[in-house]
């Protein structure tokens, strides 16, 4: 369908994660400059960071703050997705409910059709997060940290849905064995195999952006001089992208996601090194243009007829709550909602997010045509079964498998 040095805190930590997997961000911590002949920019880097950590540790009782309130966002943007596949649009949940889901919600299939848009948000928080956990970090680091985050959760996914849609009582068809192996790499989507996982053309998206992150801010070091520029020329380059209509710079570039992802960017900036104009004109150009391609994307002609009917004011409204919560939570406006069950819920919400859809059609199937349970408790009891089933996927095997494959690739080494 979601992740700067930082230390690294452990399975949970938002310092470690992506958008769309697990737990409670913690502000970042200096690196100590490993020689005396640094330059004035990056010694600068280093002072001011300094100087925020130390007040956020004053702020927080002498330990880093830990930003729970992005765990809460990120279950909620999955939890957007989730009522948009299970009852604001049509295709196959159509066959699990028996009807069209505006059948079965006339009232709130229009609100859940903007669903959809979580997607949107999952892109910002990455950009903040990626940002948070690169900075300072090794490319080996890095490398293994996004792996090992992103494919044990992944693997356990491709194989259950494989497997559930191969049963001869389940009504979807799974994919061949050859295009579930392939699905496995996660490079199913530009080799044109059939995808197992309808939400992993977002995991395609997030790889991208992890692979041009690593190649001009990782590998060469990150200073706030360098995501700036970065942020610049990428813009720059989808729009010539869009511009230019060439496919490879397309597929590289994304110019239809890469605003969100250096929206995010800009504002790990703001919470790195506080209010600054460079920052705030990122991440307002960023919203401008990603407001423009969530339009372009979901709306449609005011038809009454239209299932997925959504207006322009609708749509720029939950791009703007997106970019406007995930600010609030950088600049420490919502550091009182320090609840331990936030971590929980962003714990959850990477193998939620993996699962929900496709074994949802399964469950729903069951719940409404077989048990008769009706539409509002089938959805209910849905999500809470899907929710049931990646608290086991986190910790049965990402907790486990995590650990292992990060310090397995920490240790590898290219010769």
């Amino acid at each position: 369908m979601s992740a700067p040095p930082a230390p690294d805190t452990g399975p949970i930590s938002n310092a470690d994660t992506g958008p769309i997997s697990n737990a409670a961000a913690t502000a970042p911590t200096p690196t100590p400059p490993r020689a005396p002949d640094l330059s004035l920019e990056r010694s600068a880097d280093l002072e001011r960071s300094a100087e925020r950590t130390a007040k956020a540790a004053a702020r927080g009782g002498g330990h880093p703050v830990r930003l729970r309130a992005l765990d809460g966002l990120r279950l909620l943007a999955a939890l957007m997705v989730a009522a948009y596949h299970y009852g604001g649009r049509d295709g196959e949940i159509t066959q699990a409910w028996g009807s069209s889901p505006r059948a079965q919600f006339p009232t709130l299939s229009s609100y859940f059709a903007y669903g959809c848009l979580g997607v949107q948000i999952f892109f910002v928080i990455s950009g903040f997060v990626i940002c948070m956990s690169g900075w300072g970090r090794p490319l080996r680091s890095f490398f293994a940290s996004r792996v090992s985050r992103l494919y044990p959760a992944y693997w356990v996914a491709i194989i259950l849905v494989t497997g559930v849609f191969a049963l001869p009582w389940v009504a979807y068809k799974a994919v061949s064995p050859s295009d579930a192996l392939v699905n496995l790499t996660m490079l199913q989507q530009p080799l044109g195999v059939d995808r197992v996982l309808g939400v992993c053309w977002t995991l395609w998206a997030e790889l991208r952006f992890y692979a041009l992150f690593a190649l001009f801010v990782v590998l060469p070091g990150a200073t706030r001089h360098r995501v700036v520029l970065f942020c610049a020329v990428w813009t720059l380059g989808s729009a010539f992208a869009e511009a230019s209509d060439l496919p490879l710079l397309d597929v590289v570039l994304m110019p239809e996601y890469s605003s969100y992802f250096i929206g995010g960017m800009g504002i790990y900036l703001l919470h790195r090194f506080g209010h600054d104009a460079l920052a705030w004109g990122i991440i307002g150009i960023s919203f401008l243009i990603g407001q423009h391609y969530a339009i372009r994307e979901l709306w449609h002609p005011a038809n009454v007829d239209a299932f997925s009917y959504r207006s322009a004011t609708g749509i720029i409204a939950v791009v703007a709550f997106g970019y406007v919560a995930v600010t609030l939570i950088a600049l420490g406006k919502l550091n009182w909602a320090d609840w331990r069950w936030l971590t929980v819920a962003g714990a959850l919400t990477y193998p939620f997010y993996l699962v929900h859809e496709h074994l949802g059609w399964v469950v729903v199937w069951v719940l409404h045509q077989k048990l008769g349970i009706p539409s509002y408790g089938t959805f209910a009891l849905t999500v809470l079964v899907m929710l049931g089933l990646a608290w086991l996927l986190y910790r049965f095997v990402e907790q486990r498998l995590t650990p292992v494959l990060k310090r397995s690739l920490s240790a590898a080494r290219v010769r």
